[in-house]
């Protein structure tokens, strides 16, 4: 062939695939040539993709800023094979459980999956307000997301996401990394080589409610009371007409039928002069939410040459979230620069900042102070309007309006006056140096920070439910993630075998401490100072420091690029480990066979085929200060506490081993990829905290014990079924499924369930041998026999057990995720689906809206003779046998028992769903309109997230959890705010 009719053709296809080759001038034009992914493993080193046997994923920045989330991760959604990304639909900031492969520990906090910035491993610390998600009438508070360092990450300072899924994967990076690794790289300009480019970002986005509960608006305000005629009847207050029945939150009274009431007149805050239309009002709980906003402008200038690559971006968003008053501001600065000082020393810094405030961000939980408490408990015949004054007439700040119940504050006294305030500085970054100490000789030095500082205020005003003469508290949170790593690394090749061979160490210290301070009471309603506090409650600032020194080598051998060996070896001492287990050693190894060279099987139909196999070990400190015994702090000042938890002096640390096998095909021209994973994980030696009898004056004590298992199954396909000049078509799919089994248990409890957590005293996650973590148990019902609900003859009402039984796992059987992209010259059309199918979630909105009546399952029965109902069911007779049941109950109490709290089973429901998940459509401006305007491109788009959903789950999400404190406990709702759906237009330039 001549070399004048030889092109070299790089191709980048979605930012991070390249790849250089010779192509004829005859070849097809609607083919995709061999391409080798780019990863970022472990330690920031790049790495060809099929070089490395162990599965990865990588996400590009088009695809994060595709639909432009606030929080990236949540971009990361369906699109990522045995990637779960959970939030507890608390709000704006959307703090989320990032998860890889399932659950491997029994501490349901403890598997979030490492977060790395630009090789700097984040700590991932999350404070609550601890308080429990279960707290209506404890007279405490409520949880808040108040967010964590990932949520400051800029979503348009990413350049790509490598997700490294297993534990061999992510070794290196010891402990933090056995539940895998997700490597984010941010943007750095060298790839403009010698251009200056300025970009500009701007985009606009609309929130509103995708799914309500289906709420009934027939019946009102009442508990089937009747008059002395016999007929029901409502009446605020006592009347002419009855005693008092607007006081209840239940909806089992009168049917609206055009009759008339005395009722609450908000002119004279009492009860109506004259009777007034029984009506309902049906936006009376929707209405209360707005449209929510956000606007976002990023704006970044980016520069590189033979020495230098500089690239320095601000942005700015301002979010107003769907409950009025709340929202959030987030300024985002970036610097990174890389200089060559010399041919053999290089240098680079990469600097992120972000400050997060927000006068209120909403608080989430079933809590008397709650806006989730409200909507459970506000009644069809009330108008939302009646609360709109906040305080009753002549007591400002004094008394708020809450007609028909002291323990429901009104809503917007929630809003506008139960604020959470925060003001969070980050701090993210790395300094970095290289030298080539000989030919094939390099060392590298990093440090890296994660800095956090933070003041969070709660303000709580007078007459609210939990704080009669108000509340006011400060937090100031601070804590410091310091890495420093040297690392040697050798590179040589002899003949056909390649050699690549690494050596360094790490030290990381952690450093956290709060301040908190509670004013307890005001002495003057509205002043929120803690001078103006009646009690001051101030805990002295509990330190929870640890460091980890380690040791670690790695060594990459290849033969004819087409057999490659890795080996991984670390060492790490723990000061959250005594002595003696302070040091624990741990490797990996794995290998990738590129077969279709082996073989010689390259074809138009097989371009690639590669066989992966790895096993690794992982160790796993424990807690911080589980060794000996230490006071904790008390509320009152100058004091402490003793101990309630017994240490152990002989704690060990835990080990996770890891098997992984795999293939990766390349067909058809290399329009179609396919990967297939399987993998297992076994954790044993898990740091477990059981109780113990308070005699010993002690409430618990931590032991080492448990085996875990997960097996599981990946898989992926990306595809192009056309690729022209003028269009293109791509698909990407994924696939995963995971079982866990729990191998063992700690001997003390000799074949009884272990539970690991509990929410609201009814849903308990127990392990028991042979089940599963995610197991969830609780109350149900009883069956005969044949499968009938049992009832109790004499009252009518379902039969209790006394013992608890599974009610179902809160984690799917499994999950998929499909993306399609089309393109026509300068249009493209992108969407993406995911789904999952079975695993449960209790809703404990559910459970109280169906025991008060206020939605529209409660309506059957309601038109029955006498109110009554009959159980559909069956009774047990004295001699053993059972016969039909024919009890007749009141329709509210046979709602308000069916569906009772502890009733687990009752209000639990199946969370499979199918979410078209985003949506967008973009134009990019032609050459012929750009370059007259001295731009090198303008691209328009209109984007939407969460457009669409299909689930049988009742209320607003069927992805549901709850935020517990700081945890976020799959499988539960409680108190759980509406999921938004986003439609919002977006403006890129670049000059």
């Amino acid at each position: 062939m001549r070399k004048e009719t030889q092109k070299l053709l790089v191709l980048s296809l979605l930012g991070l695939f390249s790849a250089s080759l010779t192509a004829q001038q005859k070849a097809k034009k609607d083919t995709i040539k061999g391409l080798d992914e780019v990863v970022v493993t472990a330690l920031g080193i790049k790495r060809h993709d099929k070089s490395l046997g162990y599965s990865t994923q990588t996400v590009t920045s088009e695809e994060i800023l595709r639909t432009q989330n606030n929080n990236w991760a949540q971009a990361l959604e369906g699109k990522v094979a045995g990637l779960k990304i959970q939030t507890a639909g608390a709000g704006p900031l959307g703090t989320s459980r990032i998860t890889l492969r399932g659950d491997i520990s029994m501490n349901m906090g403890n598997n979030d999956a490492l977060i790395v910035v630009d090789g700097v491993p984040l700590s991932g610390k999350k404070t609550g307000t601890g308080t429990s998600a279960y707290g209506a009438g404890s007279g405490g508070d409520l949880p808040i997301d108040y967010g964590d360092s990932f949520n400051s990450i800029n979503p348009d300072d990413i350049e790509s996401i490598s997700i490294l899924k297993g534990p061999t994967a992510s070794a290196l990076y010891g402990s933090r990394g056995s539940r895998g690794a997700i490597m984010i790289t941010t943007k750095s300009g060298k790839s403009r080589k010698g251009k200056v480019q300025v970009a500009f970002n701007s985009y606009s986005s609309y929130d509103s409610v995708l799914k309500w509960p289906d709420y009934q608006y027939e019946y009102g305000q009442g508990t089937q009371q009747k008059d002395k005629n016999g007929n029901y009847y409502y009446s605020y207050g006592p009347s002419v007409d009855g005693i008092n029945t607007g006081s209840t939150s239940s909806a089992f009274g009168p049917k609206f039928d055009g009759q008339y009431y005395f009722q609450y007149d908000p002119n004279i805050e009492g009860q109506s002069l004259e009777r007034q239309l029984w009506r309902p009002y049906k936006n009376n709980i929707k209405d209360f939410w707005q449209v929510g906003s956000n606007y976002s402008n990023s704006l970044s200038v980016e520069h590189s040459n033979e020495t230098t690559a500089f690239r320095t971006s601000l942005s700015y968003l301002k979010n107003e979230w769907m409950m009025p008053n709340t929202g959030l501001d987030r300024f985002n600065a970036a610097l990174s620069l890389d200089h060559k000082l010399s041919s053999r020393l290089k240098i680079g810094t990469k600097i992120n900042f972000s400050q997060t405030k927000s006068d209120n961000l909403p608080a989430t939980g079933y809590n008397n102070q709650s806006i989730s408490y409200f909507m459970i408990f506000q009644n069809p015949n009330v108008d939302l309007a009646w609360y709109r004054p906040i305080w009753k007439k002549g007591q400002e700040q004094v008394d708020q309006v809450h007609p028909f119940s002291s323990y429901i504050d009104n809503p917007y006294l929630i809003a506008y006056e139960n604020l959470n305030g925060t003001n969070k500085k980050t701090i993210t970054g790395n300094i970095n140096i290289s030298y080539q100490l000989a030919k094939n000789l390099d060392v590298a030095y990093k440090t890296g920070l994660e800095w956090n500082n933070e003041l969070r205020t709660q303000r709580r005003p007078w007459s609210s439910a939990n704080y009669a003469k108000g509340y006011y508290r400060e937090q100031y949170i601070r804590y410091m993630d310091l890495n420093n790593d040297v690392l040697f690394t050798y590179k040589n090749k002899f003949g056909n075998i390649g050699v690549t061979a690494s050596a360094g160490g790490n030290i990381r210290y952690h450093e956290y401490t709060m301040n908190d301070y509670r004013g307890n009471g005001l002495n003057k309603a509205g002043l929120y100072q803690l001078s103006n506090a009646m009690q001051v409650e101030y805990k002295l600032p509990k330190p929870n420091d640890n460091q980890v020194n380690s040791v670690y080598a790695l060594a990459n051998f290849s033969y004819k690029d087409m057999i490659f060996l890795d080996v991984t070896a670390r060492n790490d001492w723990s000061s959250t480990l005594p002595a003696h287990n302070r040091s624990y050693f741990y490797p990996s190894v794995s290998s990738s066979f590129i077969l279709s060279d082996i073989f010689k099987l390259k074809s138009d139909n097989l371009n690639f085929w590669k066989l992966r196999l790895s096993w690794s070990k992982v160790g796993n400190d424990t807690y911080t200060y589980m060794l000996d015994k230490y006071y904790e702090n008390s509320g009152f000042v100058g004091s402490v506490e003793a101990p309630l938890l017994y240490p152990n002096p002989n704690l060990k640390p835990e080990m996770i081993t890891n098997i992984e096998g795999g293939m990766d095909f390349t067909l058809l021209k290399n329009r179609l990829t396919f990967n297939f994973t399987a993998y297992q994980n076994n954790s044993k030696d898990q740091s477990i905290i059981i109780p113990m009898l308070y005699e010993t004056g002690y409430n618990k004590r931590i032991i080492n014990a448990g085996e875990l298992r997960n097996r599981g199954i990946e898989m992926t396909l990306n595809a192009y079924p056309i690729k022209n000049k003028n269009f293109s078509w791509s698909v990407n799919a994924n696939w995963s499924m995971n079982r866990n089994k729990i191998i063992s248990l700690p001997e003390e409890y000799n074949g009884k369930p272990y539970t690991m957590g509990s929410i609201g005293g009814v849903v308990f996650y127990d392990a028991v041998v042979g089940g599963s973590l995610g197991d969830i148990y609780g109350a149900g019902l009883v069956y005969s026999p044949d499968g009938q609900v049992v009832y109790d003859a004499k009252d009518g009402l379902t039969a209790k057990s006394t013992e608890m039984k599974k009610i179902g796992n809160a984690y799917p059987k499994w999950r998929a995720g499909l993306q399609n992209e089309f393109r026509y010259k300068n249009i493209t059309v992108s969407f993406s689906f995911d789904g999952q199918y079975k695993g449960i979630a209790y809703s404990h909105s559910h459970h109280k809206m169906s025991e008060q009546g206020k939605l529209t399952h409660t309506l059957a029965g309601r038109d029955n003779p006498g109110g009554l109902i009959v159980g559909q069911g069956v009774v047990q007779n004295p001699d053993g046998t059972f016969s039909p049941n024919t009890k007749g109950i009141p329709v509210s109490a046979y709602y308000g028992d069916y569906y009772r709290r502890a009733n687990v089973e009752t209000n639990s429901f199946d969370t499979s769903y199918l979410k078209l998940r985003d949506a967008r459509i973009s134009y990019s401006f032609p050459k012929s309109i750009v370059e007259p305007l001295k731009l090198t491109d303008i691209t328009l788009a209109v984007f939407g997230r969460n457009l669409w959903m299909w689930t049988k789950f009742p209320l607003f999400d069927p992805e549901a959890a709850t935020l517990d404190d700081s945890t976020i406990t799959p499988g539960v709702e409680m108190g759980q705010l509406p999921q938004a759906r986003t439609i919002g237009f977006q403006l890129n330039v670049k000059f």
